[in-house]
């Protein structure tokens, strides 16, 4: 809109100039003046040449007055072409870079899609090593502070072995594929340097496949103490006899060892399952019959005496509580 206006306004300037330069031209010519020792009719010819000029600069005026494009185009665009050229220059470079780094991201995107789908296939090998899962149990007890670093290297060492015949088996365990940490090594030294009788576990940090290269692992080292003595009931549960079944008891069974190895775990035990006497199962399941309801106490009693390295087993018994 601001350019229609501008237009029409340099016509009705041009066209009024043009029109007072004319009759002024007329009158002078009519009145035969002379300007710069002129003839009159040169005079009347320089008046209208000077309107003309007037009109143009007036016009020129009015759009570098109005539009800010035509000021910089006049008065800068040499500049501008010539920082244009050098930016052009110095964008040469910059997109032959660009071009490279685009390169460089669809190959890394690719190498990204093609290792996720390795990575997928790789996991769903067999998992020979669960997380937790116990490479050695040993226990260690030392004379000399300055043992503890020779004594730790042996436990991995065997610990390595373990778990080099399980990741990789066939192959002969000549490599270190075990990897502990630094700074548990240290406190492990600290912990077992003070001459008691202690035992360490090295256990895996993670799921671990068939075929891998190496595992994450990390030792527990907990005093070498009396978890359970022989005869020592260990957990109880109480039933009630209302229509037991076989499946029931086989239910509650469970939920009685469960409850027996947290509790020697909670002891400061290694063990990771309770054997169980399989004769006291069976007679456990030949005295179901009882004549009346009743309460039925389900004692898991220890069979042998453990410490914190040994295996727990227990036997089941089962006794008829008063109502």
């Amino acid at each position: 809109m601001a350019g229609w206006l501008l237009i029409i306004v340099l016509l009705l300037l041009g066209g009024t100039l043009s029109t007072l330069g004319d009759l002024l031209g007329s009158r002078i010519g009519k009145a035969r003046l002379s300007v710069f020792k002129l003839r009159p009719r040169r005079t009347a010819v320089l008046i209208t040449i000077l309107t003309g000029s007037l009109i143009s600069a007036i016009s020129l005026s009015l759009m570098l007055l109005v539009s800010r494009e035509l000021r910089v185009g006049l008065f800068e665009l040499d500049d501008i072409q010539a920082k244009l050229k050098e930016s052009k220059q110095a964008l040469v470079p910059l997109k032959k870079q660009r071009e490279t780094l685009e390169l460089k991201i669809k190959k890394a995107e690719k190498d990204l899609v093609k290792l996720g789908k390795d990575l997928f296939a790789f996991r769903q090998g067999e998992v020979v090593i669960a997380s937790g899962q116990s490479l050695g149990i040993f226990p260690v007890k030392l004379d000399n502070k300055s043992n503890a670093k020779e004594e730790i290297e042996n436990l991995l060492a065997q610990a390595n072995f373990n778990a080099f015949i399980r990741v990789q088996p066939g192959n002969t365990p000549v490599s270190r594929i075990v990897l502990v940490r630094r700074d548990h090594i240290e406190r492990l030294e600290e912990q077992i340097s003070d001459k008691r009788e202690w035992v360490i576990n090295i256990r895996s940090a993670s799921n671990v496949l068939l075929g891998e290269g190496f595992l994450y692992a990390f030792p527990v080292a907990l005093p070498d103490k009396n978890i359970v003595r022989k005869g020592e009931v260990i957990a109880s549960l109480n039933i009630r006899n209302i229509k037991l079944t076989r499946d029931f008891l086989r239910k509650q069974i469970k939920i009685l060892l469960a409850s027996t190895l947290a509790e020697v775990k909670t002891r400061g035990s290694f063990a990771t399952e309770i054997k169980v006497d399989s004769n006291s199962i069976q007679k456990l399941f030949d005295q179901l019959e009882f004549k009346k309801e009743s309460i039925l106490k389900l004692d898991a009693i220890s069979t042998s005496t453990s410490d914190t390295a040994d295996k727990v087993a227990v036997r089941l018994r089962v006794t008829k509580q008063p109502i």
